[in-house]
């Protein structure tokens, strides 16, 4: 019965929409859009009603480290003793492991460079090779000098087509940047090399100006000397 009562076709009831008048407070809310409202709102009155229980039950004499340990910075909760997580011997495997990687790429920027200057030829200036020729008499001499004279020269940069100088420019350009780049990674992974061997053990001390040999404008530190076994 119930498979029959739904195959009649019946009147589909449809909710009216905002009047007219009534057109600047927007679009009439149904019943389906209060329903969603209303559980989003019994669901905050809830958990706050849980907080209230919370806090009323709790134990004024409870302490926990993180009390202390923790801070509230511009309304967002932040775990203290973060510092204390890793001993010096993880942290210094961890920056070990993140040297490793920026010498990685300085190895393989530096490869790149090497090929791409290798494919790159200066089209600018003629090659400078001079050939010496004998010859046993002038007819030699001047057979010598009618061929050597109808032997092509290299096309200057001026004579190559549109495209391939634009390839050119662009491939020395790159070659720029990619030794832009090698500088800036070598700039770190010393930086990064000079912090690792500060956090080793030893006694060392900074170096003034007038004891450095050659002035530079980073830090120099130096180790005392020690006998190992």
């Amino acid at each position: 019965m119930s498979s029959l009562r739904n195959a009649v076709q019946r009147r589909a009831h449809k909710e009216r929409a905002q009047p007219k008048e009534r057109k600047r407070f927007g679009l009439l809310e149904k019943h389906k859009d209060y329903v969603v409202r209303a559980k989003a709102f019994h669901k905050k009155e809830d958990y706050l009603q849980k907080l209230k229980e919370k806090a009323a039950n709790r134990n004024p004499d409870e302490f926990y480290f993180k009390m202390i340990n923790s801070k509230t910075v511009n309304g967002v909760h932040k775990s203290g003793g973060d510092s204390d997580k890793y001993t010096e011997e993880e942290l210094l495997l961890m920056k070990t492991q993140d040297i490793g990687y920026i010498l990685q790429k300085l190895q393989a920027e530096k490869k790149k460079i090497e090929r791409l200057t290798a494919t790159l030829h200066s089209l600018d200036s003629q090659p400078s090779n001079k050939h010496v020729y004998y010859a046993e008499d002038r007819e030699d001499a001047k057979r010598i000098l009618s061929e050597t004279k109808s032997v092509e020269g290299l096309p200057a940069f001026e004579d190559l087509p549109e495209s391939i100088k634009r390839k050119t420019a662009s491939s020395y350009r790159q070659l720029e940047d990619r030794k832009n780049r090698v500088q800036e990674l070598e700039k770190v992974y010393n930086e990064m090399a000079l912090k690792q061997e500060l956090r080793k053990k030893g006694k060392k001390r900074k170096l003034r100006e007038d004891e450095i040999v050659c002035p530079t404008s980073r830090p120099v530190y130096k180790w005392r000397t020690e006998r190992k076994r």
